[in-house]
């Protein structure tokens, strides 16, 4: 299982929100320098999200990004603000490795379809982001239907994994809920990265057990409740 540290960009910062809301932020430096930090301590793959895409606008934060790619070599994993094929492919062809499509793989499942036969599936990441049972979308505002309908209509049109988030448990650091990741891994057939609650190394065993492919690590990792050294050998 893959551990991919989070570096989360808002107004140049890197930040950490707590479920989602951008006025709930803790400030924690230069992306730059949090991303050299993580991979001076093993990580190999990072979770960049532009929160101000996320929140709008699409282009803030874009050379900041582009930095992290050339001076990492890490694999980086990008959402946040991808709206558009263009947007899409413009961060594929500049070195991400694996864009991360949200509300616009709802509203345009379509896209995965284009995306994944122009550059791979391996390199196409739809993102199912859930309450309960109902994926959500646009900020996590919006309930659009079933998250496992949804997650097979993502496969269904090229998606060559999904990030999985639980935002009933997203940034407040009391662990994982197992169920609703069980019900996905059993649901699709694709590698699946798990965000939302990890706090422990006992999470990522679980989650190791259940069969996810990766992990994010965001809040607990920044705030010390987790290290990245004893999460990289409790998902070996």
């Amino acid at each position: 299982m893959q551990i991919f540290p989070a570096v989360d960009v808002m107004d140049g910062h890197c930040v950490q929100l707590v479920q989602g809301e951008r006025d709930r932020a803790t400030r924690y430096g230069d992306p730059l320098d949090c991303a050299r930090r993580w991979c001076d301590e093993g990580a190999t793959a990072l979770h960049v999200v532009n929160l101000d895409g996320a929140f709008g606008a699409s282009l803030k934060n874009a050379e900041l990004i582009r930095a992290l790619i050339r001076e990492t070599g890490a694999y980086i994993e990008l959402g946040g603000g991808i709206r558009s094929l263009g947007d899409a492919a413009g961060w594929l062809d500049s070195g991400v490795d694996r864009v991360i499509l949200s509300t616009f793989a709802v509203e345009q499942p379509d896209s995965l379809r284009w995306l994944s036969r122009e550059y791979g599936p391996e390199r196409v990441m739809a993102g199912v982001d859930s309450r309960g049972t109902e994926i959500v979308v646009a900020g996590w505002r919006e309930a659009k239907g079933n998250y496992l309908r949804w997650a097979e209509v993502f496969v269904e049109m090229g998606a060559g994994s999904l990030l999985y988030t639980n935002v009933s448990v997203e940034g407040l650091q009391r662990g994982i809920d197992p169920a609703p990741v069980r019900a996905l891994l059993e649901t699709v057939p694709c590698p699946v990265v798990v965000a939302g609650g990890i706090t422990s190394t006992a999470d990522l065993r679980a989650l190791h057990g259940l069969g996810a492919a990766g992990a994010v690590l965001g809040s607990a990792l920044y705030s010390g409740r987790i290290g990245l050294a004893e999460a990289l050998e409790a998902a070996r």
